[in-house]
């Protein structure tokens, strides 16, 4: 019954953590999500507020903490050339409360 109960809540909590830690690959085949940044918000899935540290980059709300190493990230991610290349379109904005989902749908590619 413990074994079941830690299991369940394994499940759970990992649900609810999402992967705001990235880091950026040079190559594309080592990419979790593949990324395209638009040049305007109404473009995006996602409007992202690069935070200055790990701790900052909770839930999965836009806030991303870019790592030094890959085995410091939650994900990683390969910036693409052309929109249809992409999973996933970011816009980075200025402030960390203009950060947020546009693009519900998408939600899943940072779990």
């Amino acid at each position: 019954m413990k074994q079941f109960f830690l299991i369940v809540s394994f499940i759970v909590v990992a649900q609810f953590a999402s992967a705001q830690k990235l880091f950026s690959v040079k190559y594309q085949n080592q990419a979790d999500v593949k990324v395209f940044v638009v040049d305007y918000a109404n473009q995006a899935d996602l409007k992202v507020f690069k935070v200055d540290y790990s701790n900052q980059a909770k839930g999965n709300k836009g806030l991303w903490f870019f790592t030094e190493y890959s085995n410091q990230a939650d994900t990683s991610i390969f910036f693409v050339s052309y929109s249809n290349q992409a999973d996933l379109k970011i816009f980075f904005v200025d402030y960390q409360n203009q950060s947020g989902w546009l693009n519900n749908s998408k939600k899943q590619l940072l779990y």
